[in-house]
């Protein structure tokens, strides 16, 4: 079974910034066969994708909201996963989580929940001054 631990979140003020990590850890794996993405479910709202990147790191996508403030990425020899978040703003509030879905011979990228078997227990983030 694969494990996703959640880090780096926290208490900011808007404008700041932060950087989120999700280690990755389980038997025999290797995290070059999944596809990984970060979520955000903010209170009384649905959980929604972030980014999301292929298991290269060779493409990566994000939602409109966070594009050219957010920056997705991996080290696959570290079995980790990065969230560089610059720009904070009060509505990027909410517990961020990361998921992995495990495939091969794509470079596949997807914010749709509904694509990720596998998510970590999340990391508050909150935005406020």
């Amino acid at each position: 079974q694969l494990q996703l631990v959640e880090s780096g979140g926290g208490l900011v003020q808007p404008g700041g910034s932060l950087r989120l990590s999700c280690a990755v850890s389980g038997s025999s794996f290797t995290l070059n066969y999944y596809r990984m993405g970060w979520f955000r479910q903010a209170p009384g709202k649905e959980r929604e994708g972030v980014s999301s990147i292929s298991p290269t790191g060779g493409r990566t996508n994000y939602a409109d909201s966070v594009k050219g403030r957010f920056t997705i990425s991996r080290d696959n020899a570290k079995n980790t996963l990065y969230l560089q978040m610059n720009n904070l703003k009060p509505e990027d509030t909410a517990i961020y989580y990361c998921a992995a879905q495990y495939t091969v011979g794509t470079e596949y990228t997807s914010l749709q929940r509904i694509e990720y078997g596998r998510w970590g227990q999340g990391t508050q983030v909150t935005v406020s001054s």
